[in-house]
């Protein structure tokens, strides 16, 4: 149900702690609430094995964010757990979590987070919450800030704004979608400072109509304005959740809108996707593609209220020209329906996890089985035959420290001809993926300065970093080598 990719290549995941018990027992002999098994592990990427951990409140539907300092800070969830604050610190085989009672100021269920320059995240919405907060908790931060926009969203019956697609706009301010409609938020004196139209046709894209949305590449970083674009994509009709309570399944929306969301006079573009969908989620790729993966194609999401699996992945390739910009992608088999999850992997996978429609674990007598296999989809830039193109980063190491606004260079090893024109550096922050939506994810498009041939097929490129914590909030980021649109394998690396 959650995903999160932590910086020693762990991915934590965790689910609703009452389905039931769960295949895996607890350490030790532990039980929680006398339940010994584990609603949580952290999986090993590439030694392919996974360890339980243990939660203490129902982490159900809740959200968070990688801090600054790699750690991953969780907050809200169901019940006991609607004020809680969880912390997982990445390590090897020894951390579990942390939890602290009681630090929302309002119960969060279905709310989205963001980590901001400042190094706080906000917290923005939930279930019967039209407000907004932040932890850690500031002097002047204590407590929630009315955000009237998350009432005027609400529908009566359906809700349709809950997990609002929440990104950080290149000005520092907060851009925020529930339902049909956004706003840009200054979240600092709490003031609305522009609200964008309406996307045609008026259908809602939030939970439980659920689309997603991602904030795509930032680019020309050092332009004196700099762009910033939002595609939305998917969804169901308005009253498709009242329709599938009754067993009646609408079928899903197939289109997405695009807005430039810095422009003066924004405007949603539509877009025609070339199947319908609901359910899905949408990652961004190194090369700054859009992957658009899981899903169903008729109904809503909540318990049995999905039909018809998308087994086709497709890709979007924003810099095309408009109505070039879709392919599908080759099927999976297994249908990945409401609480599914993806996330992106160093390698440039895309990992897919999770599908559990039912109130509890529901293995067999049922349309859509609860599923617990990993999967990873590989983009076509991993087939061998681009291995000529595709870069090794020889320096700097893992783990390497990084200033704003720094010309660093970054060596790498490219057998074939290169073109250096057709060569940036990437950087992209690791997501915390729920319900179709992956907070927090952000791609930075750096380009280079200069590249120069060093002999034997290595090349050093120059780049300057991010300008401001506005561009790219402090913390720990993949940071790829993008040629001719293959990438490299990531290194990490902590941008402060």
């Amino acid at each position: 149900m959650h995903m999160q990719l932590l910086r020693n290549d762990r991915i934590v995941v965790f689910d609703r702690t009452d389905f039931g018990p769960s295949n895996l027992s607890l350490p030790d002999g532990n039980c929680v609430n006398n339940d010994c098994t584990a609603h949580s592990v952290m999986y090993n990427v590439y030694a392919n094995t996974f360890r339980p951990l243990t939660v203490q409140s129902d982490v159900w539907c809740s959200s968070g964010a990688i801090m600054p300092d790699g750690n991953l800070v969780q907050t809200g969830g169901f019940k006991l757990g609607e004020r809680r604050m969880r912390l997982i610190n990445p390590c090897n085989d020894n951390c579990d979590w942390q939890e602290f009672l009681n630090v929302l100021a309002a119960p969060r269920w279905y709310a989205s987070n963001h980590i901001l320059p400042d190094g706080r995240q906000i917290i923005v919405g939930g279930r019967k919450q039209f407000n907004y907060e932040f932890i850690p908790k500031g002097a002047t931060a204590n407590g929630t800030f009315n955000l009237p926009f998350l009432s005027e969203t609400n529908d009566v019956g359906a809700e349709n704004n809950l997990y609002p697609f929440t990104f950080l706009n290149v000005d520092g301010n907060l851009f925020i979608f529930a339902n049909n409609r956004a706003i840009l938020l200054d979240y600092v004196n709490n003031i609305v400072v522009k609200t964008y139209p309406i996307i045609p046709g008026g259908d809602p894209r939030s939970y439980p109509s659920t689309g997603s949305a991602v904030l795509l590449p930032l680019k020309n970083l050092k332009a004196a304005t700099i762009q910033a674009e939002v595609l939305v994509c998917g969804g169901a009709p308005k009253g498709s959740y009242q329709q599938s309570l009754k067993n009646i399944f609408v079928p899903a929306l197939n289109t997405c809108a695009r807005i430039t969301i810095t422009d003066p006079n924004p405007q949603w573009v539509m877009e025609t996707m070339p199947m319908a969908r609901v359910m899905s989620d949408m990652i961004m790729l190194p090369n700054g593609n859009v992957l658009i993966i899981n899903g169903a194609g008729s109904g809503s999401a909540g318990w049995e209220q999905g039909r018809d699996p998308v087994l086709s992945p497709v890709l979007y390739r924003p810099d095309n020209a408009i109505g070039s910009r879709f392919e599908t992608q080759n099927p999976t088999t297994i249908p990945r329906m409401y609480h599914s999850t993806a996330t992106l992997l160093r390698d440039g996978r895309v990992l897919v996890g999770g599908s559990n429609p039912h109130a509890f674990y529901n293995f067999t007598g049922v349309l859509y089985p609860t599923e617990l296999s990993l999967e990873a989809f590989s983009p076509d830039y991993l087939d061998a035959s681009f291995n000529n193109l595709r870069p090794t980063i020889v320096a700097p190491k893992s783990m390497s420290s990084i200033n704003y606004r720094k010309l660093i260079t970054i060596q790498v090893t490219i057998p074939g001809t290169v073109v250096g024109s057709k060569i940036s550096v990437n950087m992209v922050f690791p997501s915390f993926t729920t319900h179709s939506f992956a907070m927090n994810q952000r791609l930075l498009a750096l380009g280079n300065d200069k590249v120069t041939a060093m002999g034997n097929s290595t090349y050093n490129i120059d780049v300057t970093t991010p300008s401001s914590g506005n561009l790219a909030p402090s913390g720990f980021y993949l940071l790829y080598v993008v040629h001719q649109d293959i990438p490299s394998q990531a290194i990490w690396v902590r941008l402060f």
